[in-house]
This record gives C-alpha cells, structure tokens and sequence, in this order.
C-alpha cells in the first residue's frame, strides 16, 4: 500500500492541526479518541476536543470513562483555555484545553494523548436515568500513545466535492461536516492513575481528526461502529437512518488481508432505549466478501440525553465485544435518536 493510499488521499499535512483562528467562526476542529483496554476492563467512550472558530481562545472538550464494574465518569468542559498548537519541533502538531492535549507526532501514524482532570463520578445506570450527583467527582490522569494500525478511512466534503452533490447528498455531507473528516484504527499502550493507583495498560480503538463546518439543523441520528480483532481485520460503519424521501446515508469498510473494501450495512442495532449492559449490537456487512456478520453485546456505556441545539435528542456512547469468525474484540458504538423522528 503506498503512502497515498494509507492516508485516504488526504496530503500530509491534513493531520497537523490549525495554526490559527480560522476566518470563518463556524469553522471547528475536532480529534477525538474511542480507546478499549484490550481485555474489556475499560473505556474512553469518546475523549474530544472541539475548536470552533468564534470562541478559539476557549475549546470545549468532553471526555467518557466507563469500567466493567459499572462505574461511569465523565468530564464536560465548554470553556478550557486552548493551548498552543505549536509544537517543539515548531509545526502545528497541539490540539490541546485545559489538562487535556492530543500531539501529533507523526501524522496518519502515530498519535499521543494526554488528560488531567476531575471527572464526575457515577455509573452507567444512573446515567442512563439522568439521576446524576454532579457534585461527586475523581482525580483521573492517563497518558497514552497510539501506533494507527488501519489506512485513513475519509470522508471527503470539500468544497469542490461538495458542489458536485445530490440535494440529498448534501445534506447528508452537512451532517458529516462540511470539511474533511478522517479516521484511523490503532494499538496503544498507556498509564492511568485513579483511586490512588497507577496501572500501565494496552489498548485498541479509533482516532478521528475532523476540520469541517458542521450544521446540525438536518441530523436525524445515527449508528456508527468500528473494532479492530487481533489478526488485524478491522471494519467502520456510520449510517443515518432514512430521510422523508426514503434515501440514506451508509457508508463503511472491512480491511482484511491486508485490503480495503468498501462496504454498507444491511444490518445495524438502531437506538430505541438506552439499556446499560448487554443488549445485541450486532451488524452485518455487505461488499465484495459477501455478506459479513459481526455479533456484537453492549458494555461500557455512558449516555447523554438532550442538548440546547437539539430537544428531544439521545446519545448513546459506549463500547461493544464483537465476534468476528471465532475472534473476539471491544469496540466502539456510538448512536443517536431525535425523538418523534
């Protein structure tokens, strides 16, 4: 595979970060890291920074811990002061807000991520309920650093792709984010200090680095799945579910053997209740393999539910152990539902 290839078409330089405010302020920057001790012990069910143009002096970042135990934390920081991104080596390589910071070190293939912050300190019931004690928060500090095991899977809404859209297409590509959007499958090994203890860990998940308009006036919800196994296969999917007119959004990929291919699913577990432990999320995919079932059990789950830009809107993040001919893997799931749609 040429060097091309692995990034997705995408040059070099789209993996450093924005050098300064960008003109335009609805203009945001986002990385963000879906991260799975390999054994199931825990997850970082989405730890994201999102720099928006009008406010970039500030970046928001919200960051998901969740353990087997049933224990959930979470940080939502809207206003962390931004760090600079330039690095040592002087190329815009920092994403960083208050105690959290992602480097780039070598782009589209190594990554590291570091936080030091004071979670709110509940579990995945009670945050299914929404019946949270905010006042009830933990140290947690990690640092971790990530090898990028997957090509980039893009998703290419440019101005010059985006001109050449369908209606429909576009407002599926609003959805995404107008802009660029990529993402990598990686191993990682790391440190997390909680309870008073230090424990060095191994890691698989996905890392997404986004620089994109993104209106959310036309997002109807969403699946979106990925793991990577142990011989190395691994698989993505993100889908919407059908507009007014009947079309959808569904895109994703199987890489095995060393190969990409393109897939859709025919199969997803939609959002219809919000259960902590244990329901099917399994899926199946359809390229030029055939038909590719993937099973899939709940775990790691932390939830949101309604925001200001969205009434009526659910969030579910978390993790799945899928099974895929035999191996076994935890991943992410990441879905959502605007109610009455």
């Amino acid at each position: 595979m040429t060097e091309d290839e692995w990034r997705g078409g995408l040059a070099p330089h789209y993996d450093y970060m924005l050098s300064e405010r960008p003109e335009n302020p609805e203009m945001r920057e986002s990385a963000s890291i879906w991260l799975f001790e390999e054994n199931g012990e825990f997850a970082f069910p989405r730890n994201g920074i999102e720099a928006i143009g009008a406010v970039w002096d500030t970046h928001r970042y919200d960051n998901n811990f969740a353990f087997a135990d049933g224990r959930v934390l979470f940080e939502h920081c809207p206003d962390g002061k931004s760090h600079s991104p330039i690095g040592p080596d002087g190329k815009p390589t920092i994403l960083g807000s208050g105690g959290f910071r992602f480097e780039c070190v070598e782009p589209y293939k190594r990554w590291r991520v570091t936080y030091d912050g004071n979670p709110v300190d509940t579990t995945s019931d009670a945050n299914a309920r929404n019946e949270i004690d905010m006042s009830k928060t933990t140290p947690l500090r990690y640092e971790v650093d990530l090898t990028m095991v997957t090509p980039c899977w893009v998703q290419d809404n440019t101005p010059e792709k985006y001109e050449k859209m369908s209606a429909r297409e576009k407002a599926d590509a609003e959805s995404m984010g107008l802009g660029y959007r990529m993402e990598h499958q990686f191993r990682g090994t790391g440190k997390l200090w909680l309870d008073g203890k230090e424990r060095a860990f191994k890691c698989v998940g996905n890392r997404i680095h986004r620089q994109s308009v993104r209106p959310l006036e036309g997002f109807r919800g969403h699946v979106w799945q990925a793991a990577v196994f142990p011989d190395g296969r691994a698989f993505g999917v993100i889908a919407y579910p059908p507009a007014e007119d009947g079309s959808t959004y569904n895109e994703g990929y199987i890489w095995q053997d060393g190969k990409w291919y393109e897939a859709t699913a025919t199969k997803l577990p939609w959002l219809d209740e919000l259960i902590p432990e244990g329901e099917d999320m399994s899926l199946e995919l359809e390229s030029e393999l055939g038909i590719t079932r993937i099973d899939g059990v709940g775990c790691l789950n932390s939830y949101k539910s309604g925001i200001a830009e969205m009434p009526g809107f659910a969030l579910n993040q978390g993790a799945a152990k899928y099974t895929w001919d035999g191996q076994t893997a935890y991943g992410m799931v990441e879905r959502s539902v605007l109610k009455g749609q």
